[in-house]
C-alpha cells in the first residue's frame, strides 16, 4: 500500500517533521477499515492537501500500534506541528473528522493554501 510505515521510528521522526500528519491504523480483515480508507483518502486529496496521509498495519506493526496506545481498528490519529490534537477510532465519521481538523488546518497552514 502506498504511504505504508513499517518502522515505528519512520512514524516518530514524520510526527515531528511534518506540520499536518494522519497516521490511519487498520487491518485488512476489518470492514470499517477497508471501506473508510477511500474516504479519508479523497476527504485529504480534495480538502487538506497539505496535510501527510500514512498507513499503519497494526496486525503486521503491533509494536508501532502499542508505541501509539492504539488497540482498536481503524483509529486515526491527527498530528499538527509534532503533537496530537484528535484520536478517532472505531466508529468514524468522515463529516466530524473533516470538520474537526478544518479550523486548525486553516491556522496551520496559511501560507500553504
Amino acid at each position: 500500500m502506498e504511504n505504508e510505515i513499517t518502522s515505528r521510528n519512520d512514524l516518530v521522526d514524520l510526527v515531528e517533521k511534518e506540520k499536518g500528519l494522519i497516521a490511519y491504523f487498520y487491518s485488512d480483515r476489518c470492514a470499517p477499515c477497508v471501506s473508510l480508507r477511500p474516504k479519508v483518502k479523497q476527504m485529504i486529496s480534495e480538502d487538506f492537501r497539505c496535510i501527510s496521509l500514512v498507513f499503519v498495519n497494526s496486525e503486521h506493526q503491533p509494536l508501532i500500534a502499542g508505541h501509539f496506545g492504539v488497540f482498536a481498528n481503524p483509529t486515526l490519529i491527527v498530528f499538527f506541528e509534532g503533537k496530537e490534537f484528535r484520536r478517532y477510532s472505531k466508529y468514524i465519521s468522515i463529516n466530524e473528522l473533516g470538520s474537526d481538523i478544518e479550523r486548525v488546518y486553516q491556522m496551520v497552514f496559511t501560507e500553504e493554501i
